[in-house]
């Protein structure tokens, strides 16, 4: 196991600023983000990233926690690991994240005695791209176990959301017997519990109808990233000002409250991630991997780790606890009073008082 520093070459961010200045932006009608990335902001965005941004600034707040690497089914890994003396606890990203979006929780769990382990997802930052097709959440949650053995885990906790909770439910089902609890704040989109069971209610089909007008809606990310993920990769590990629209649009319409929960530099440092290790392309082609290997529930089969979720009101969309209460064993479900996708930036205080108090009696 590899101790790993976060140290991005000069001539790397060298060239990001020189494609900075050649970026063609399109004309801005002067709509705001109703049609997508909101042009003027983008504009500024730019600007800044060129002439103010530090990513040294922020490497060296990433180089404060331990991070390491390890080669496991031959895919490397990073990740942070933080040893407090208590249970240990697996937490998993997802997309436009990545184990960045951790930076506040992580030292919330530490001074409440977790032992952390953060992971990045293979083909995401500094955890570079599968060399082969096939590497999706449940491959991923065989090798997260794998991680944890070689950590010296024979029990642990896991959390996530967004992917991590599609990896996260794969590691419940695969591995339950090394799991002292799941932690959720997210329902995989692809989950579907035993077909056997009963139709759905009133209540569930009015979720499944809603869940569908949403990916009408805002879905059409998905759809690209699901079926045709390299050719949008093109774009994306070519233009940083293009990687900068299409997850800046994903990081303002996701989160409770944009402008409170992310600065500039904030937004930057999460993309900056994406494109100084060149995995914008391998990030979005987990999604097409995930398609072919979803989250469906076969007879007789359910997550039978006792399991919390914690539902933020801004998280969409999010089944009704009779439809997850199908496929999981949920001992625990909070309704917490704000916040969006990302949980664990926008509101980390919230996501460790409950982590605490699902884990205080399965230490």
């Amino acid at each position: 196991m590899q101790p790993f520093r976060v140290h991005v070459p000069d001539e790397v961010l060298s060239d990001l600023r020189e494609r900075l200045a050649r970026t063609r932006f399109p004309p801005s009608l002067g709509t705001g983000w109703e049609r997508g990335v909101d042009l003027d902001w983008l504009r500024r965005a730019v600007d800044h990233w060129r002439h103010g941004y530090d990513w040294r600034a922020a490497e060296r707040e990433m180089n404060r926690w331990p991070q390491f690497r390890e080669q496991i089914e031959g895919l490397q890994i990073h990740f942070q690991h933080v040893r407090a003396g208590g249970l240990p606890l697996l937490v998993t990203h997802g997309w436009p994240g990545s184990f960045l979006e951790m930076s506040r929780l992580l030292p919330l769990l530490v001074e409440a005695g977790f032992d952390v382990v953060v992971p990045s997802l293979p083909g995401y930052g500094f955890s570079p791209p599968p060399g082969r097709t096939g590497v999706n959440a449940q491959v991923i949650a065989d090798v997260w176990a794998e991680l944890m053995s070689r950590l010296g885990y024979p029990r642990f906790g896991a959390q996530g959301g967004d992917i991590g909770a599609a990896v996260s439910t794969w590691l419940a089902l695969r591995h339950s017997q090394r799991l002292a609890g799941l932690h959720l704040n997210y329902i995989p989109g692809s989950y579907r519990p035993d077909p056997t069971l009963p139709p759905p209610d009133a209540e569930e089909q009015a979720y499944l109808a809603a869940a569908e007008a949403w990916s009408a809606a805002e879905g059409g990310y998905s759809h690209q990233q699901r079926t045709r993920p390299d050719t949008l990769g093109v774009g994306l590990d070519d233009s940083p000002a293009g990687l900068l629209a299409w997850m800046g649009e994903k990081l303002r319409g996701w989160s409770a409250d944009f402008d409170r929960s992310f600065t500039l530099d904030d937004v930057l440092t999460h993309v900056t991630l994406y494109w100084v290790t060149r995995t914008a392309t391998s990030s979005v082609r987990l999604y097409y991997e995930n398609r072919l290997m979803p989250v469906h529930l076969r007879e007789g089969e359910r997550v039978r780790v006792p399991t919390a979720i914690a539902r933020f009101p801004l998280e969409v969309p999010m089944p009704p606890l009779s439809w997850i209460r199908r496929g999981y064993d949920v001992v625990r479900h909070t309704e917490l009073p704000r916040g969006g996708h990302f949980a664990a930036w926008e509101e980390p205080e919230l996501l460790a008082a409950d982590l605490r108090a699902f884990f205080a009696d399965r230490r």
